[in-house]
């Protein structure tokens, strides 16, 4: 696959084959401690380079091993911190992603489907597989996990009331949530970090599987293939970013948590994205069909599933296994109403 040149500056350079623990410029968990990589101002025009999700454990290959054994612990490898000059807290960072591209050498990405014990168990242009011939979607990228870096009040917050989850639900499979977990913490900065710094941040440092206030996993399924922008509020100066190799550009509000009333970050979509004039709607309603015929009240996750569940159904009927049904389902929208 063959790129349109970039001149822009790159802040963060990976190997997209190499462990996430062996490089530079990344990291794994939430810390305010965790120093910035690299430092821009607010207008400059910036790419970075990232590393998939489990820094390196997925092979392009048809043994699906490695996704039934991946390491949780080492999940979602952050390309930064990058400082962002002038940010301060209480202020809003606008972060305008303007391309999105995979590495020549790596054009290819992956689907799957975890065990339960891992938190599965719900039963170029065009991206294609070997495993579906015949199926092809419009690529869509998002950004699937970016934000900026925690204070230390906020940080306490999440782990307080996450830990108190947990403990209602300490029996749950899969966990309702994942603690900080030392093992596995990695922070790839320019310089050692001392033993206790480092020490501290394995031990307190959020993990990046749920979305947060600061942005976190925000898997927005919208097109920015062109551009798009995002207003994270700004707990501190620093922001981590995750996903191929991605072209930035950002700016500052000074004041603009307050004066726009934000809890959670802000998207504004691409005007380009795929269009189907072609569709099937598989509806789901706040009843249990696919298992007990339970009635609950206006549920929208059980509705949500059995929509779900309804589209896997009818393409089984139609030749399509149980996993190939399940993994198609990746780039359906879907609308609550």
């Amino acid at each position: 696959m063959t790129t349109q040149p970039n001149p822009h500056p790159t802040l963060i350079e990976v190997d997209p084959f190499l462990p996430a623990d062996q490089q530079l410029g990344l990291h794994n968990r939430w810390h305010p401690d965790i120093p910035p990589f690299a430092t821009v101002k607010p207008g400059e025009v910036f790419k970075i380079q990232c590393v998939d999700w489990t820094g390196a454990q997925i092979g392009n290959n048809d043994n699906s091993d490695d996704i039934k054994n991946v390491d949780l612990t080492k999940i979602h490898n952050l390309s930064g911190p990058i400082a962002i000059e002038g940010a301060e807290p209480g202020d809003c960072l606008v972060v305008d992603i303007l391309d999105v591209t995979p590495f020549e050498k790596m054009p290819w990405g992956y689907t799957g489907i975890f065990e339960l014990e891992n938190g599965g168990g719900l039963f170029g242009i065009y991206a294609t597989s070997r495993h579906i011939p015949g199926v092809r979607f419009a690529g869509v990228s998002h950004p699937g996990l970016i934000g900026t870096a925690p204070s230390a009040e906020l940080l306490a917050t999440w782990n307080k009331r996450e830990g108190e989850l947990i403990g209602i639900h300490a029996n749950s499979v899969p966990p309702v949530a994942f603690p900080p977990e030392p093992k596995g913490a990695y922070v790839g900065s320019r310089s050692s970090l001392s033993g206790d710094l480092f020490e501290k941040i394995a031990r307190e440092g959020a993990r990046t599987v749920p979305g947060r206030e600061h942005g976190g996993n925000c898997d927005v399924g919208t097109n920015l293939l062109s551009a798009i922008r995002m207003i994270l509020s700004q707990p501190t100066d620093q922001e981590s970013i995750q996903a191929g190799i991605i072209t930035f550009k950002t700016s500052v509000i000074k004041g603009g948590v307050e004066k726009f009333a934000l809890k959670q970050p802000i998207f504004v979509p691409s005007p380009i994205d795929p269009l189907y004039s072609a569709k099937l709607v598989f509806e789901g309603i706040s009843v249990d069909v696919h298992g007990d015929g339970k009635q609950y009240n206006m549920d929208a996750t059980v509705a949500y599933k059995q929509a779900a569940l309804n589209a896997i159904a009818y393409l089984m009927k139609v030749g399509y296994t149980r996993e190939q049904a399940c993994m198609s389902q990746s780039p359906i929208s879907s609308d609550a109403s």
